[in-house]
């Protein structure tokens, strides 16, 4: 089946909850992501297959030209297959659309191939206080 990309796209809760906690590794919660959403991002995409929301991309911003990538997750199934970078690339695309400058994303240890490699991030300095 053919995998659709939509920047901002049509979501709700429960199909956001279910693919964050299987690509996360945590129970099912019931979080309002919409409104978190729709009151601190930029925008988002979307990736479905069919009507099954199978991948997610959180882009937040600073109100000017800086954009950051969160929460970049694909369902298992439709993990190795070029769906994580599309989303990335649909990102950036929207962003650099909407007038930033930069796109930003940290991540965990072993993702630095995807971000470098797949989705044509480069490393740069940068620092971090764990709260």
């Amino acid at each position: 089946m053919t995998i659709t990309y939509e920047w901002r796209g049509d979501l709700d809760n429960p199909a956001l909850d279910e693919l964050h906690a299987e690509g996360f590794g945590a129970p099912v919660g019931r979080t309002d992501r919409l409104a978190r959403l729709h009151r601190h991002s930029l925008g988002w995409v979307c990736a479905r297959e069919g009507d099954r929301v199978v991948g997610f991309v959180n882009v937040a911003w600073d109100g000017g030209v800086h954009a950051f990538v969160l929460d970049t997750v694909v369902a298992r199934r439709n993990r190795s297959h070029g769906v994580g970078a599309e989303l990335v690339k649909t990102a950036a695309e929207g962003s650099r659309a909407a007038g930033c400058e930069w796109l930003h994303v940290d991540f965990e240890e072993h993702l630095p191939s995807f971000y470098f490699d797949a989705c044509g991030f480069r490393e740069t300095a940068a620092g971090l206080i764990a709260l």
